[in-house]
């Protein structure tokens, strides 16, 4: 398996019509202060680990929810999650202390699992998921003693910016909606009367986000755990490109339905290149109108900077929608693919 070297800048563009791509806590879109509608990178991040778990069921991925076996519908801690995935690198006391009762009589594991492997050993571990050798990851678990507590940070490979709705005409819209349910706890005159409730959406959204890719990222990390460890790959960037490009459209819910992948574009630097890209948000832009129903990017200030750097640019590749966008003043030698 090669280990993957190059540096890459690049962007996603996920599509939102009549859809919530990313809601607040209100269940609003989420908006900056002048108004414009944003996604944050955990909601683009979410579509690409949900679709490597579903269709590469050998990827291990250990940010995502899971539930505790011990109790019904209950979210795991993050080290019940990686007692279930490295069982062997864990040890679970039958001696309860203080915290392991909660509130409702039920056993809480967490307190009760102590790490036993080495630092190199969960180092080891945490790179041998999928997630963690490209977004990174934060983990932290009690040791046998506090001595042997182990904190570890992995710096990701893949670093995604918040996504910023390039749509200008885009709007906001609210539909009340009726429950086939009352609500018994109501103290108005309206507890007899189905519940009422709201639900919120963009009418149409283009969000746009930037990405960067640096495998040295990875390099301190991968010292501490040793040679045999696993990092960055060429399969590991085939399935992360594959999951960019597809994982929006895959993902399907009821506040999500409509949104979908528009467009990946990958630009991959030279082995030895030490350039910089700025944020590909500002080089692509989106016509304001449509031309035969179709979305217009075009991509001439990004020409134009790489245009200037070409020495340090491997390859360009930019894999679109052909049925729903048109692009315009590619730069030079762009490799055109279907998503």
């Amino acid at each position: 398996m090669a280990e993957f070297k190059n540096r890459v800048f690049g962007c996603a563009v996920v599509k939102a019509v009549n859809a919530n791509y990313n809601a607040d806590f209100s269940g609003q879109p989420r908006t900056l202060p002048d108004g414009t509608v944003y996604a944050t990178d955990k909601a683009f991040k979410y579509t690409v680990k949900n679709y490597i778990k579903d269709v590469f069921s050998e990827a291990r991925i250990l940010g995502f929810k899971r539930y505790n076996q011990m109790k019904e519908f209950v979210p795991c801690s993050l080290v019940e999650a990686f007692c279930n995935m490295f069982p062997d690198l864990v040890e679970i006391s039958d001696k309860k202390s203080k915290k392991q009762e909660s509130n409702d009589g039920e056993k809480d594991t967490s307190d009760s699992i102590k790490i036993k492997g080495s630092k190199k050993d969960v180092a080891k571990a945490l790179l041998s998921c999928f997630d963690v050798r490209t977004f990174g990851f934060t983990f932290a678990g009690k040791g046998k003693d506090k001595k042997d507590n182990i904190a570890i940070s992995v710096h990701g490979p893949v670093q995604v910016n918040y996504g910023v709705n390039i749509w200008a005409q885009g709007q906001i819209y609210t539909d009340q909606i009726m429950s086939p349910f009352r609500n018994p706890d109501e103290k108005s005159e309206d507890k007899q009367a189905s519940t009422l409730g709201r639900q919120s959406r963009l009418d149409e959204g283009h969000y746009l986000h930037h990405f960067s890719v640096n495998p040295q990222n990875l390099c301190d990390i991968a010292e501490l755990a040793g040679v045999v460890c696993k990092k960055l790959s060429d399969e590991d960037i085939t399935k992360l490109k594959e999951a960019m490009r597809r994982g929006a459209t895959w993902y399907d819910s009821a506040s999500k339905a409509g949104c979908e992948n528009e467009m990946l574009v990958w630009v991959q630097l030279t082995a030895d290149s030490k350039i910089v890209l700025p944020n590909f948000s500002t080089l692509i832009k989106l016509k304001d109108d449509k031309e035969d129903g179709k979305c217009v990017y075009d991509f001439s200030m990004l020409k134009d900077v790489l245009g200037k750097v070409e020495n340090d640019i491997e390859s360009v590749e930019v894999f679109f929608n052909k049925q729903t966008c048109k692009l315009e003043n590619l730069p030079m030698k762009t490799h055109e693919n279907d998503l």
